[in-house]
Parts: structure tokens; sequence; C-alpha cells
């Protein structure tokens, strides 16, 4: 048996959203039923309804950044109960026996993990995302949210918020440590609230001063703009960490040259175009260079946890579903500061 749930979604690339109607499967024993209240617009949407990613099946579904209450549980659930709040991020699925798995890194499973949207679920069908009244989700993939985040403010939290809380958990940022972060997009913004929540020296790689103002507000401890030859010319081996949140090609020699001896640049965002940077450069300082998903649940559990203890949230502009397509416009032209969240109640 299957529950139809109102929605918004594309039917082709070139399309825009439109309302429709999907299913959602009937509870599995350890399946949860999620009432939705609250999506948020990821850039990652667009991308990939629009075919930028590869090609999709559609009707299809996206949002990734879900937050809302249990609406119901299977027979086996112990996780959660009615009436809680909960959240799902980017992956829904994973084998759950694999080595990754095992230690909480679903996002690596070997076998390959189910993504949220455009996925291929248990039952064989796609999966379809969060823009959504409600969804239907295994439990080992639900988080919970605590009491003390504002639910309107958390959704951009299950992928910006473990997208930063990642790489800065990994490389040991903290008090000792310089972070630089390029980029004060969706992303960047929410890195430097947990860094500086984190206690690292934080730096703003801009390619402009505009968002200075809001930088330092948010933690950061300098910032300075990309298009000043200067800021390459003055700050040679000082970074311990370097997070790229852009998904623009770069000069990746400018950057990898402000790494300090044994400094790593973390790739967040995904450029379409192939890295290209001359070895010298990493093998004379120790430097490396890595990639990174998003987190596992563990991780983002964790993040959820340091964030309401910390006080950490992205900034958020609240829209109704007829708003979708004039926010992807305003996404794609970076006219946000800096997440949109969809009120769910408005999907019908």
């Amino acid at each position: 048996m299957t529950t139809t749930v109102n929605a918004y979604g594309a039917i082709s690339a070139t399309d825009p959203l439109e309302p429709m109607t999907i299913e959602r499967r009937d509870l599995r024993p350890h399946d949860v039923l999620i009432d939705i209240d609250y999506a948020g617009i990821c850039h990652s949407d667009i991308h990939t309804l629009r075919g930028e990613w590869g090609e999709i099946a559609y009707p299809q579904v996206v949002g990734h950044e879900i937050v809302g209450h249990v609406a119901a549980v299977g027979s086996e659930v112990t996780k959660h109960k009615v009436g809680d709040r909960v959240g799902v991020g980017c992956e829904s699925g994973s084998c759950g026996q694999c080595e990754q798995c095992a230690k909480g890194g679903e996002v690596y499973c070997l076998k390959g993990n189910i993504q949220t949207y455009a996925g291929v679920d248990v039952d064989g069908t796609i999966t379809q995302g969060g823009y959504s009244q409600a969804t239907v989700i295994d439990e080992r993939f639900v988080l919970s949210v605590p009491e003390a985040l504002p639910l309107e403010k958390v959704a951009p939290l299950l992928c910006a918020g473990v997208t930063l809380y990642a790489p800065l958990k990994h490389w040991n940022a903290g008090p000792g440590t310089k972070v630089a972060i390029i980029g004060m997009g969706g992303l960047g913004h929410v890195g430097v609230k947990l860094a500086h929540a984190l206690g690292a020296e934080v730096t703003v790689l801009s390619r402009t001063l505009a968002k200075k103002d809001d930088g330092l507000a948010f933690g950061a401890d300098h910032y300075f703009a990309t298009e000043d030859p200067a800021t390459f010319a003055d700050h040679q081996a000082e970074y311990d960490l370097i997070l790229s949140t852009v998904s623009a090609g770069i000069d990746y020699d400018a950057y990898v040259d402000l790494l300090a001896v044994d400094g790593t640049l973390v790739l967040l965002g995904a450029p379409t175009d192939a890295l290209s940077v001359t070895p010298m450069k990493l093998i004379s300082h120790r430097r490396s260079i890595a990639g990174l998903a998003n987190g596992g649940i563990v991780d983002t559990q964790e993040m959820l946890d340091f964030c309401a203890q910390h006080d950490v949230l992205p900034e958020t502009e609240l829209i109704a579903a007829d708003d979708i397509n004039a926010a992807y416009k305003r996404v794609v032209d970076s006219d946000v500061r800096y997440r949109f969240v969809i009120d769910a109640k408005t999907f019908g």
C-alpha cells in the first residue's frame, strides 16, 4: 500500500517546478512516517533537476534538507516515537553492513548508499525528496532535532551544516588552527559560524568584500577579496585547512600556495572541470588536496547537537511553494542571504 502526498517537482530538465502528487510507501517494520514542516533549497537540487550532474528520471521531487515531526512508526522502530522533532539529510539508506556503515560513515557506503532523491529506493522506485507534505524513511537515517533549535531554521543544517562540520571535525579544526573558507554563500556562511564555534581562527576568501560585514558578524576573524592579488601574495603558507565551498573552477595553484606545511585544501563544492595543480606545490610543503561528500549519521547528529549547544543557525528566508521557481533563479544569481527554506504547509 502507498500514501499519496502533495509535492512540487519537475517533469523535465527544462520545465519549471510544478505541483504534483507522489506516492510514499506503506510503513515497513523499521520505517518512520514524517510529516514535513520545512524543506531547505540546496544548489544541488537545481543541479540535479537540470541534469547538470547527469541524467535522472522524471518526474522528480528534490529536497534533502528535511525537518518535521514523526507521524507514525513501524512495528519494530525503537529510535523515534510519534511527535518527535526529526530531520532527514542527503542519504536515506545504505547496506548497513560494510565497514563504512558500521562506523557511521553511510555516506561512503561501499555498496552505494540511497540518496534521499533521484536514487533507487529499497522497493526499486526512484526516491522522491522533501519538497512534499510527508516522507517515509528508515529509522537509521532519521535524525533527532534538539528542542533548542527553532525548527524553521534547521533544514539547511541537514546538508550545508554537516557538509562543513564533517571536514572541520575530520581535520581537527579548533583552538590554535587557522581555517580559511572559500566562498561566503549558503555553505560558506554556515562554515564560518561552525569554525568560529570550534575555536579556530577563521578567514573568509571571497571574490569581493561585498559580504565582509556579514562574515565578521558570523565569526570570521579576517575577510579578504580574492580579486585582489595582494590576498595571495600576503598569505602564503598560512592556513592549516582551506574549505572550498564553490562549484566554479578556481586557480588551485594559487590556493595551494596558501596552505601551511601539512595543510589541506578540501573540495566541498563540485566543479565540473578537471582539477589541475602543480605537483611540486604539494610536495614542497607536504600539502594535500582532498574531497568530502557530507557526513554520515553519527556526524550529522553530532552536528545538530553542537549547533544547539553553541547557538549555530543558518541565515534563512522562509518562502511558500509557489515561490520555488523564483527562489531557484535567485540562488543561481547568488541573490540570497543565505538559504531558502520552504514552508511545507504551502504544498497544499
